[in-house]
């Protein structure tokens, strides 16, 4: 069977991440109207890891090593990273996102969300081996986190239904661990395909999630005669799309691309969210909302840019002993 270039799959992978990671957080509202949150992520994790698990086991093989690859089963030293991962990206991103949008909505979520790239330059400012980001990169996060106040005080303070200003903590606790969680899966060298190990982390990230559903007891009282054909629409849009095609592009990415240019979907998820959250949830969006999000997307290409500058100018100096890739 005819392989896709190279570029051609740096484009679609780019395109996977950038687009359906948009509409990820209509289905989360969606799913959640009759589906647990926990339980809601913990089920998209375990049905999409176990198809990208299964497929990386019996599937079909890859002959040029750029996707899917037979391998040899992975050792214990590959689940405790995979664990590891799967609860930053799952129960500590994932899992409080979706326990967030009961109250927020998907719109304002996903920008919260879009200052994962802001907490990727700060953990690698401060975590040791790393390549320390220059200045105007640091000074590009203001604006960044400007607009997240903006919206956190918009929202708080309108009179007909403020927003607990727990939620967007919360929010930037869940940006925090998806970004750790992608400092932490990018610095460990990994012989695995990316839909087995996208795979194992999803397996172990889903069953964190289905146990705190247990502990959490969103099962008492529920009843899946009585979920709605929209909240399975979006249980199963999370599953195949979001999280089989979306999470596999992303840990493919990673493994070939520095992990800030891989984040700059977060500065196109937003406006993805926003209209849909806008088109088919009514939700509002109020001038305070669209100028904090000008100032969250504009940060993050300002800080896209200057570490893009950065490392030109660092590859075209003297050679260095980078010992981690950002």
């Amino acid at each position: 069977m005819m392989q896709m270039p190279f570029k051609a799959r740096m484009l679609a992978a780019f395109a996977a991440v950038y687009l359906i990671w948009g509409s990820t957080y209509l289905a989360i509202a969606l799913g959640i109207e009759s589906i647990p949150p926990f339980l809601l992520m913990g089920l998209r994790s375990v049905i999409g890891g176990g198809v990208l698990f299964a497929w990386s086991r019996w599937g079909p093989l890859d002959a040029d090593g750029g996707g899917l690859k037979r391998e040899d089963p992975p050792g214990p030293r590959a689940w405790a990273h995979a664990a590891i991962c799967g609860l930053l990206f799952f129960l500590g991103c994932h899992g409080i996102l979706a326990y967030a949008e009961k109250q927020v909505p998907s719109g304002i979520a996903a920008i919260v969300l879009a200052t994962i790239p802001f907490w990727i330059v700060l953990l690698n400012s401060v975590l040791p081996g790393a390549r320390r980001p220059p200045g105007l990169t640091l000074l590009a996060l203001v604006p960044g986190f400007a607009g997240v106040a903006l919206i956190a005080w918009r929202e708080a303070s309108r009179p007909e239904h403020p927003l607990d200003p727990v939620m967007i903590l919360l929010l930037l606790a869940s940006a925090f661990s998806w970004a750790l969680g992608s400092v932490v899966s990018q610095r460990h060298a990994s012989l695995l395909s990316a839909a087995t190990l996208s795979g194992m982390q999803l397996l172990c990230g889903g069953a964190a999630l289905l146990a705190c559903s247990l502990l959490a007891g969103e099962l008492v009282g529920f009843s899946p005669s009585e979920v709605s054909a929209r909240s399975f629409a979006g249980l199963a849009y999370l599953a195949l799309a979001g999280t089989v095609l979306g999470f596999a592009s992303y840990i493919w990415l990673l493994d070939r691309a520095p992990a800030p240019l891989v984040s700059t979907y977060t500065f196109v998820n937003p406006i993805i969210a926003v209209l849909l959250g806008w088109l088919i949830l009514s939700e509002p969006m109020a001038p305070e909302m669209l100028i904090g999000a000008a100032l969250v997307v504009a940060s993050v290409i300002a800080v896209g840019l200057f570490d893009a500058s950065h490392r030109h100018e660092v590859s075209a100096g003297p050679p260095a002993n980078l010992t981690a890739r950002t």
